[in-house]
């Protein structure tokens, strides 16, 4: 009789084509011409989409492999709130192609994995977020997390402001955002809408010291933590 006191070794690449699998099994299934049609169009760039994030979803599993202690893929599948959360992540995956957006999504994997991570519903709620909201939702956001780091990190020299809104080191910051004041005014306002950056506005005058304060809430700091990587 065979021996089966020992099962093969689970790898990572195994854990994330069962999540992708799980997460794409319910989309529907259309017949006829028009299904031949569809999948013309779409069904490459799908297929490329999903290859993508399976590798993507493997390399989240081995991060999360090293960094967990005692690591189990039966451990990690019986984490209800992680499984819901990769599945849903892959779902959200499958309808972007940002690398920001993306890297958002493999980083909550992981994060949703580890201790600290947020309780399940947060976790919903900040899935929700990166799937509405764009790149630059997520890059304004971070940059006012911390203004400073902002211009450090991305080696940027600070002007040399006294005094104004913070309109004018966000434009400085980001140079791309340079008299596009409705543009940016109007994706502050959904990330306040969403209790992620206080109201205000970004124009009110202020000295120079506040010029380069975080103006970002608590929410929207635990939103940015869930969706970055960990050291």
């Amino acid at each position: 009789m065979p021996d089966n006191s020992e099962k093969p070794e689970v790898s990572a690449a195994d854990v994330a084509h069962a999540v992708v699998k799980g997460a794409v099994s319910a989309v529907p299934v259309v017949g006829g011409v028009l299904s031949e049609t569809l999948s013309l169009i779409f069904s490459p760039p799908l297929e490329k989409r999903r290859e993508k994030w399976l590798q993507t979803l493997a390399d989240a599993i081995e991060e999360i492999k090293q960094k967990l202690e005692n690591f189990s893929p039966e451990k990690l599948s019986q984490n209800e709130a992680f499984v819901t959360t990769a599945m849903h992540a892959s779902q959200i995956a499958s309808r972007a192609h940002q690398e920001e957006k993306l890297r958002a999504l493999r980083n909550a994997i992981v994060n949703a994995a580890l201790p600290g991570a947020p309780d399940e519903t947060k976790q919903q709620i900040f899935l929700e977020h990166v799937d509405s909201l764009t790149p630059w939702h997520l890059r304004i956001l971070a940059f006012f997390d911390s203004p400073e780091a902002w211009f450090e990190r991305h080696n940027i020299r600070r002007p040399n402001i006294t005094a104004g809104g913070q309109s004018h080191i966000l434009e400085a910051g980001i140079p791309d955002l340079r008299g596009q004041r409705e543009f940016y005014d109007q994706i502050i306002k959904d990330l306040e809408a969403r209790g992620l950056m206080p109201g205000g506005g970004i124009h009110v005058m202020v000295s120079g010291h506040g010029l380069w304060q975080p103006r970002i809430t608590n929410w929207g700091r635990e939103f940015l933590r869930f969706i970055s990587e960990r050291a």
